[in-house]
């Protein structure tokens, strides 16, 4: 016990008084639905006591695989319509996590944003990993009850 409570009294660095505050980091997944925004509003609310916490706002986009369109023997996408479809949904996901940072504003929190590609549960994943979140906040995928368990 003993061992314990001067531990508890002696000063966080040895080489200042000051304490030594490290910052803590809840990673929440954003998309368009409304449950990832009510799982934001949840974390805001319960989750932000501290000014040193940051959150980050992920959103990870499913990649676009092109229709090939037949044209005589040669088969091709077409370039533009690739590059119109990434356009729309990078422009998509900004839309998305300005409503995600403004929330994060009104309540006064620090936030950053990122845009992904890919399966978002193993993107999410392997970014919360990559960035060393210290945890990751998700909404429900709207399934009622009975789908939930359809699919266990």
């Amino acid at each position: 016990m003993e061992a314990e409570t001067s531990a508890a009294n002696a000063p966080a660095s040895a080489a200042s008084d000051t304490p030594v505050t490290m910052k803590k980091m809840i990673m929440v997944a954003i998309d368009e639905s409304e449950e990832s925004f009510y799982a934001l509003k949840w974390a805001l609310d319960n989750l932000i006591n501290d000014p040193s916490i940051i959150i980050t706002l992920i959103n990870v986009q499913l990649p676009f695989t092109p229709m090939v369109y037949p044209a005589g023997p040669v088969v091709f996408a077409a370039p533009t319509v690739v590059e119109a479809v990434k356009k729309g949904q990078h422009e998509n996901a900004t839309r998305i996590l300005s409503r995600a940072l403004h929330l994060c504003k009104q309540k006064m929190v620090k936030a950053e944003t990122l845009i992904l590609d890919g399966d978002p549960k193993d993107m999410i994943c392997q970014a919360a990993h990559e960035l060393h979140a210290d945890l990751l906040v998700v909404g429900s995928r709207g399934l009622g009850k009975i789908k939930r368990w359809s699919f266990l």
